[in-house]
């Protein structure tokens, strides 16, 4: 069983819900990525989405782009994403880590490459935004070698016969999108979300998870009350946003990490 498995399985025995934080590597720099990442762990956080920075982030709204700038700015890598995973391992070996991007940083380094460097840092999912199953046979053969699941996304937009291949191929959990467009966005169709993921779930036994639009208790409430977990992202880079490179011991860390706080105890409520 991968950690991503125990961690949901643990979360389904205690009829509680996954709560999973995205941020970016190297917003602002490494060293307050890893302190965030701690910070997380603190305020409830199940699993970290670790963005690896790129320069064309196509799916991801103003406000991530901005912090993947950030990143970017700082010179931070794949490699560096990878390393910041080991610095992680060192003090914690329960939260699971899911590494989000796109696919070019990880074909420049290469599948097999890639694969390995992440089993040994201690990464335990791979989403890669702009590669659907179809064209992913042989990075996800490389991935699963290595015990590593390998997470797909699933849209409104997603035909039914293309999201029955996506839950076969899927493992961890399934990503489901909760609106069209890019994350940020503001999410208005709760019912057909609703819809959506009961459907998701007659197609597979993992869990569903929503992502994008999920801004605040009331959103995080709504989401999670009709599926296995949440992704908050836009909301925590826009608080991280505000620290500055050697925040490290400052009280603005807690601070803007307090979105996932106060998010674990709205969903622990329902």
């Amino acid at each position: 069983m991968s950690r991503i498995s125990a961690i949901a399985s643990k979360r389904i025995q205690q009829e509680k819900k996954l709560l999973i934080p995205y941020l970016v590597a190297g917003d602002p720099d490494l060293p307050t990525t890893l302190a965030l990442m701690q910070e997380l762990v603190q305020q409830g956080a199940d699993i970290i989405e670790l963005g690896i920075p790129f320069s064309d982030p196509a799916s991801d709204g103003p406000v991530i782009q901005r912090g993947v700038e950030r990143a970017l700015d700082g010179g931070t890598t794949l490699r560096d994403t990878l390393a910041l995973v080991v610095q992680f391992r060192q003090g914690d070996t329960e939260t699971g880590i899911v590494l989000m991007g796109y696919l070019n940083p990880i074909e420049i380094m290469g599948y097999e490459n890639f694969a390995a460097s992440a089993a040994a840092a201690g990464v335990d999912g791979v989403l890669v935004v702009d590669m659907p199953p179809a064209e992913s046979t042989e990075l996800h053969r490389r991935l699963a070698d290595a015990d590593i699941d390998t997470i797909y996304l699933v849209a409104p937009t997603t035909s039914a016969d293309r999201a029955k291949d996506i839950a076969e191929a899927c493992t961890g959990y399934l990503y489901y999108v909760s609106l069209k467009g890019v994350t940020g966005a503001a999410i208005t169709d709760h019912e057909a979300i609703r819809e959506s993921i009961e459907s998701m779930r007659q197609l597979t036994d993992l869990p569903v998870v929503v992502g994008f639009g999920i801004k605040d208790n009331e959103s995080a409430l709504a989401m999670a009350s009709v599926s296995d977990g949440i992704i908050i992202g836009s909301a925590l880079v826009e608080q991280i946003a505000q620290l500055s490179g050697g925040d490290l011991e400052k009280p603005e860390l807690p601070q803007c990490c307090a979105v996932i706080g106060e998010a674990r105890s709205a969903i622990d409520s329902l």
